[in-house]
């Protein structure tokens, strides 16, 4: 029987397109988004369900303000509940007491919120319009309902950032002390925005007052002694948890074990092959064909040593990547021991340019 442990469903719609976004997703219409859902429904009902799922990720976009019956029917239409975990990504301001019963009901047991800064001179020129308190507000509101598990997410390198605002959102993470914490630099590219503004030495939405790397890279360490002070340590680049508390369904893409994506730009994985369904909104509810992905040689090592446990390579891979092994271990950017290879401290700093050149290799 075909296993795949975990499901991934994409919901592209938000309420405003951050200035920091890179995702495949953005503000549309309702009569796009009602067309998007059928589709979404039919794509996961139309699937040979000869497995049962493990977990359930609705990622986006915004999934949760989705109406909760629309998601009781995507959920509804998923075997396995009750799952191991389910995680919804919701954006502040669109938590309310209400909805939150009604994830509860319709299997939610996780909510990833964006609050990315609580400092609200940073959260305005990123678009948003959320405030500390909100969130601490809506924390509350999610475990009254029963929804305890809740992962926030912080970027590093907003621009207006200092390190004395970044203190104070790691002063609510520890005020608010969630289970889980998830911990980006900001990524400058053509695919968001300020990413735009900020390669071609713009000002719009605050790209003139974005902080250098070398100051982005001490936030973040900065985020890694405090966290664990808290008792939140890191167990992959970007994530945070109590002992116990890991994302299950992330650990299935570090881990390289099965999931199943449904919706525009959703990934598959079936334990050998890779498939990716069509990046846009139209070519989806064209529903055009989704495209088979090679897998590299070297996948495991670039999505396995993002994991602090680090992997445990075979002896042909012992054997094939000796040089970069060799190279890296002796720069200090990796550390080998009892058949485990993992990066160091160091080595997370620079893992773009270390896991890079194992796919280069």
């Amino acid at each position: 029987m075909e296993t795949v442990a975990g499901v991934y469903i994409s919901y592209p719609f938000c309420a405003q397109k951050c200035t920091y976004c890179n995702f495949a997703s953005g503000v549309f219409g309702a009569d796009l988004e009602r067309r998007y859902r059928r589709e979404l429904l039919a794509e996961i009902r139309g699937h040979g369900w000869e497995w049962q799922p493990e977990t359930v990720y609705l990622g986006g976009g915004t999934p949760s303000g989705m109406e909760p019956a629309d998601l009781a029917k995507i959920l509804g239409s998923i075997p396995g509940r009750p799952w191991k975990e389910a995680t919804i990504e919701a954006a502040p301001e669109s938590v309310t007491a209400e909805r939150a019963r009604a994830w509860v009901d319709a299997g939610i047991t996780r909510v990833s919120l964006g609050v990315q800064s609580f400092v609200e001179g940073e959260i305005r020129r990123t678009g948003r319009k959320h405030t500390a308190e909100t969130v601490e507000r809506e924390m509350r509101l999610l475990v009254e309902q029963g929804i305890g598990n809740v992962n926030i997410d912080l970027i590093a390198g907003l621009p207006g950032q200092t390190a004395a605002s970044w203190g104070e959102s790691l002063n609510w993470i520890e005020r608010l002390s969630p289970p889980h914490v998830s911990v980006y630099m900001l990524e400058v590219d053509e695919d968001s925005r300020l990413g735009k503004e900020m390669l071609r030495g713009g000002v719009r939405y605050g790209a003139a007052d974005a902080p250098e790397e070398d100051a982005v890279a001490d936030y973040y360490e900065t985020a890694v002694e405090r966290l664990a002070g808290l008792g939140i340590a890191r167990y992959e680049i970007s994530n945070f948890a109590r002992p116990g508390w890991e994302s299950a369904h992330n650990m299935k893409y570090w881990k390289l074990e099965p999931y199943a994506g449904f919706g525009a730009d959703a990934h598959s994985f079936d334990g050998r092959a890779r498939r990716r369904n069509p990046e846009s909104l139209e070519e989806y509810l064209g529903r055009g064909p989704a495209v088979d992905e090679a897998p590299h040689a070297a996948e495991r090592f670039f999505v396995g040593l993002r994991l602090s446990e680090g992997i445990r390579p075979t002896a042909a891979e012992w054997t094939r990547y000796a040089e970069p092994i060799h190279r890296f271990n002796a720069a200090g950017l990796t550390e080998s021991s009892g058949g485990v290879l993992r990066l160091t401290g160091r080595g997370v700093m620079l893992s773009n340019e270390v896991l890079q050149e194992f796919l280069d290799e």
